[in-house]
């Protein structure tokens, strides 16, 4: 594929700014696979749109990742905290933001004088390894004193419901730095009608990365580098896959990034292992999924590996079709918009 084949028109106005006062107040766009047809649904519907099946949710938690200051001449900076660089410590990787970069050695103080960091190495990437430093413990005042990490296409500064808003009801695992936005419809209420409709629920975890945004820049997909996402299939849930498949239930994966979970972990039997690891996988047209029957998922960006990855689940062209019916719809677009179920033939 090209990076043009990932193109498609959106008014700026379809970008959902804020999310919706009820979280399963959203459509559902369906798109069948095997008839190529397209329904508008409410979101409220799903168990009913799926015959008995296993939902595969991720628990990742979005932690407040951006964290705001100025350098020691006085210039505003901004870090984005990615992950520990040392288990047990204070020094991160980062990516940071500022008018005349960062270099190895800076001083910077940040939520406003509570935290200090020192610039340790600039890495590739944009990426640099910082070490951290407070008064107080440095893990909690990361979490009072930082921001919620909003998308870029959100044009609005984060505000405190954000932290509760932009986070999935089942989320606790502390990690992400964006949230896995088609779990962010899910209610109490709705895993209850799930399980209700005979439906059963399992976890992963993958702690999403500033890539989930970053634009394909390559002319073709085969060029595209994917940022590496750690990952955790517990026994529990591999176990119950393997269940599911024994008894002919479908599996769904809540989001793309249960899809790259499990896919990244399949075995030569079809089943993923339990463990912890790590991940690059980048799915494209054209895929053989392995694990997952069904997904839902919510509306991607243009030249995003996440429209690749469901034009390889749907099909390039039912994809389109779906999104141009989207916008026509004038259904709403990205993290705080609407879902989408994309329906395949049992296996």
């Amino acid at each position: 594929m090209r990076i043009t084949d990932l193109d498609y028109v959106l008014p700026d106005e379809l970008i959902a700014q804020e999310p919706l006062a009820k979280r399963d107040a959203s459509r559902l766009l369906l798109l069948d696979v095997p008839t190529g047809s397209i329904e508008d649904h409410r979101f409220t519907e799903l168990p009913q749109l799926l015959a008995p099946s296993l939902f595969i949710f991720n628990d990742t938690r979005v932690f407040p990742a951006r964290l705001i200051g100025n350098k020691a001449s006085g210039g505003r900076v901004e870090l984005l905290l990615l992950r520990k660089a040392t288990h047990g410590q204070d020094r991160w990787l980062a990516m940071g933001r500022s008018s005349k970069g960062l270099r190895e050695g800076m001083d910077l103080t940040l939520c406003e004088g509570r935290l200090n960091a020192r610039v340790l190495r600039v890495l590739e990437h944009g990426q640099l390894e910082v070490d951290l430093s407070s008064d107080a413990e440095v893990d909690r005042v990361i979490e009072e004193a930082g921001e919620v990490p909003l998308p870029p296409y959100i044009r609005r500064a984060a505000s405190e419901s954000d932290r509760g808003r932009y986070q999935t009801v089942y989320a606790r695992n502390p990690g992400a730095v964006a949230a896995p936005t088609a779990g962010l419809h899910f209610t109490e209420t709705t895993l209850s009608a799930l399980e209700g409709a005979g439906h059963w629920s399992a976890y992963v975890t993958l702690h999403v990365g500033p890539g989930t945004f970053r634009p394909v820049q390559a002319d073709t997909l085969d060029e595209h580098e994917m940022h590496e996402e750690t990952y955790e299939v517990p026994a529990t849930t591999a176990a119950t896959i393997k269940r599911a498949r024994d008894e002919g239930r479908p599996v769904v994966a809540v989001g793309t990034t249960v899809v790259r979970t499990l896919e990244s972990c399949v075995g030569e039997d079809g089943m993923p292992s339990a463990g912890v690891g790590a991940t690059r996988l980048f799915i494209r047209p054209p895929y053989r999924f392995r694990v997952v029957d069904h997904l839902v998922t919510n509306f991607h960006l243009p030249r995003s590996t996440l429209l690749a990855l469901v034009m390889a689940f749907a099909g390039t062209e039912l994809t389109r079709s779906g999104y141009r019916h989207a916008a026509e719809q004038r259904y709403r677009f990205y993290s705080y918009g609407d879902a989408m179920l994309v329906r395949r033939a049992p296996r």
